[in-house]
């Protein structure tokens, strides 16, 4: 059983690595990259302003891996978009998302089952975009680990390594969504496969390419679709990720020390500044409370008997006014 079990995996891997990307993987990749851009914010509004500016941002979404390995092994960035059988069946896709009447390829693409099927064929074709740029880095730089997982990471996920340079193309400027700063699972699982496919090559890891092929493809495939059920962006090498980041980059610092202590030096000096002047502030109010709580000073002779001739005289007019009445 065993045996039968290798044989029929075997054959499962071949018939994999045998299959033909043209034209309904490549369909498949070009409608989930261009409603990936749609759902871009920002995008209809472009789309409506500039479908020019639109549909070369849906290139670079389509083509953006190719473009990026070109520029990095020094060919022609411009080479991808040769192939006009490719090219035209992208514009088209592209024009259906975006144009199409009543809006029908987005909302039927947009379905969940629909939508399930079109990214698990994308992820297939992940897998022929990495391994094509690991074998072509490796035909050039044979001896070079580093190329090859470089270029098959830029030949896998291009698309979102240049995304600051495609929003510039739709007039948005966000250089905080960096995939180098904060990396999206696409270009996770792009990477671990690029180092995966060059250790392949390398001779490094002891596994034939047609059953990596398959394993990683079913890995690609059943995660994506997991996630896409749940809901759920969290990647799955999340724990991985924040143990090796606890244990290799927030060890003890020096210049972190120094300035824990140069703060808490400046907080303890602005305590003790505002506790030695707290008295002299106490003394002041109370002198100002002491100074207001003060009685008039009495009148002085003179003043006092003009004041009791005027009440006189105002008292004599009161009762003239009572007898004449």
């Amino acid at each position: 059983m065993d045996v039968l079990g290798m044989l029929r995996v075997d054959e499962l891997s071949h018939a994999l690595a045998n299959l033909p990307m043209f034209p309904y993987f490549d369909v498949a990749h070009y409608v989930v990259s261009v409603m990936a851009l749609r759902e871009q914010p920002g995008a209809l509004e472009v789309s409506r302003v500039s479908p020019l500016a639109c549909w070369f941002s849906s290139m670079l979404f389509c083509f953006g891996g190719a473009v990026l390995s070109g520029i990095m092994l020094a060919e022609p960035p411009i080479a991808p978009l040769t192939n006009s059988t490719s090219v035209l069946l992208a514009s088209v896709i592209w024009y259906l998302v975006f144009y199409c009447p009543m809006d029908l390829v987005y909302c039927c693409t947009a379905l969940l089952p629909l939508r399930l099927v079109l990214s698990g064929m994308k992820e297939v074709t992940r897998t022929w975009k990495v391994l094509g740029g690991v074998t072509q880095a490796h035909g050039k730089y044979k001896d070079s680990l580093l190329v090859m997982i470089a270029i098959g990471w830029a030949k896998g996920a291009g698309g979102g390594l240049i995304s600051n340079f495609e929003q510039l193309v739709r007039g948005v400027w966000k250089p905080e969504t960096n995939e180098l700063l904060k990396m999206s699972y696409p270009t996770k699982i792009t990477l671990i496969g690029a180092v995966l496919f060059a250790l392949q090559q390398t001779s490094y890891l002891p596994l034939q390419k047609h059953h990596l092929m398959l394993l990683y493809t079913v890995f690609t495939v059943v995660n994506k679709t997991r996630m896409m059920l749940t809901g759920s962006n969290v990647s799955p090498f999340a724990g991985i990720e924040s143990a090796v980041y606890k244990t290799l980059f927030t060890g003890h610092s020096p210049y972190a020390a120094l300035t824990s202590e140069v703060q808490k030096a400046c907080v303890d000096t602005g305590v003790t500044n505002m506790t030695s002047s707290s008295p002299a502030k106490t003394k002041e109010s109370s002198g100002k409370g002491a100074a207001r709580k003060r009685t008039p000073s009495p009148p002085v002779n003179g003043q006092s008997d003009s004041l009791k001739a005027k009440e006189k005289s105002e008292n004599a007019e009161t009762t003239n006014c009572k007898k004449t009445k």
